[in-house]
């Protein structure tokens, strides 16, 4: 499995707009192959700052995805919104206390 981050800096202006779109845009991205979990964080500090964080079955997956009708579809629309480059990491877990929830648990 890979967990992917990926931190968005917006104008402050497209930031309303990013969220609306967002909201449309998450169900199809989550309906792709390999997609097991999505999620849209917003900065505590910088309202312009959001981060995705997915889980992807493997790089395969990922990759598909990124090559996919709905990527071409919302990266080269979220992509004129931005304040600064998008950055994006591929993680693994190096720890996980035993009282964690399950990767993927939405906690309320």
């Amino acid at each position: 499995m890979i967990i992917r981050l990926v931190k968005m800096t917006f104008r402050t202006e497209e930031v309303d707009r990013f969220q609306v779109l967002f909201q449309g845009w998450a169900p199809r991205i989550r309906r792709s192959p390999g997609c097991r979990y999505l999620e849209l964080w917003h900065d505590a500090r910088d309202p312009r700052v959001f981060f995705t964080h997915s889980h992807w079955d493997g790089p395969a997956d990922l990759e598909h995805y990124r090559t996919s009708a709905v990527f071409s579809e919302v990266w080269p629309v979220v992509k004129t919104m931005f304040d600064a480059p998008a950055e994006a990491w591929s993680v693994d877990v190096a720890y996980r206390s035993e009282d964690a929830p399950p990767i993927g648990t939405v906690l309320s």
